[in-house]
């Protein structure tokens, strides 16, 4: 009884676990593939200088990572911001602890604060990589009615799931792709879309992914959802990923270079 005690905690606790997570492993290093593309040589030199021979790709799932270390517990809820419908980040009520929005501002200035040790400009950086992937899945953004998508129950292929992990990890785990096929799949834009993918204003991060909301909660079956859900959705999958990549990117070229 004790043995099948233990494996139902261990079991909760990863079923918790992966409901938190964003973009999946999959998700956060494709971001941080592409970030890498798009990487000014400065930059990339003074990235070796902080962090060595640890790639951004490696860093970018750090933040999910340390969940298990409890001294990290105040970052918790750096991952998500919460705006209700009809509202603004400025109006919006905020964290105490912060939220993603804040973090990204803070991570920036530790970056560039040259009183900052290169352990906390790492971790920093680290961080960095990881939220920007976050603040450009969708239901990071959340309404404030369903702890973004966690709390709707889905059927996703017939497994027990929901929109938040649907999300996350499940469609680009769907697809089977590693993180390196996944970044070059997606890393192509066109000249005319550049201007806004490499854009690094944060509040417009966070105003397209609540315009997605209505395709985002679009569930035309609430039980159960699977390839059509999929097709209309996986076009934008790979759009948030690649302007999270780019615009990573642009924010590393502007800090550190």
């Amino acid at each position: 009884m004790r043995i099948l005690a233990k494996l139902t905690a261990v079991l909760l606790l990863l079923t918790q676990t992966h409901t938190l997570l964003a973009w999946g492993q999959t998700g956060h290093r494709a971001i941080a593939q592409i970030a890498i593309n798009h990487l000014d040589n400065k930059t990339k030199k003074r990235l070796f200088e902080i962090m060595g021979h640890e790639s951004l790709v490696e860093a970018s799932t750090w933040m999910d990572e340390i969940r298990s270390d409890s001294t990290w517990d105040y970052v918790k809820t750096w991952h998500y911001v919460t705006i209700p419908d009809g509202e603004t980040y400025v109006s919006s009520e905020k964290e105490e602890k912060g939220d993603v929005v804040e973090a990204i501002g803070r991570m920036k200035e530790i970056i560039q604060d040259e009183g900052k040790s290169k352990e906390e400009k790492r971790n920093a950086i680290a961080m960095l990589v990881h939220l920007i992937g976050d603040v450009h899945q969708p239901l990071h953004v959340g309404n404030g009615t369903d702890r973004g998508g966690n709390n709707v129950k889905i059927k996703w292929f017939y497994e027990s799931s929901n929109l938040h992990r649907i999300w996350d990890s499940e469609m680009i785990d769907s697809k089977q792709y590693s993180y390196s096929e996944l970044a070059k799949l997606v890393d192509h834009p066109h000249e005319v879309e550049i201007m806004n993918i490499d854009n690094t204003d944060v509040n417009v991060w966070v105003a397209e992914c609540m315009k997605l909301r209505p395709q985002v909660y679009d569930l035309t079956n609430e039980e159960y959802l699977s390839y059509e859900y999929m097709y209309k959705n996986w076009d934008t999958v790979k759009e948030q990923i690649e302007k999270a990549g780019r615009r990573l990117a642009a924010v590393l070229n502007e800090v550190l270079g």
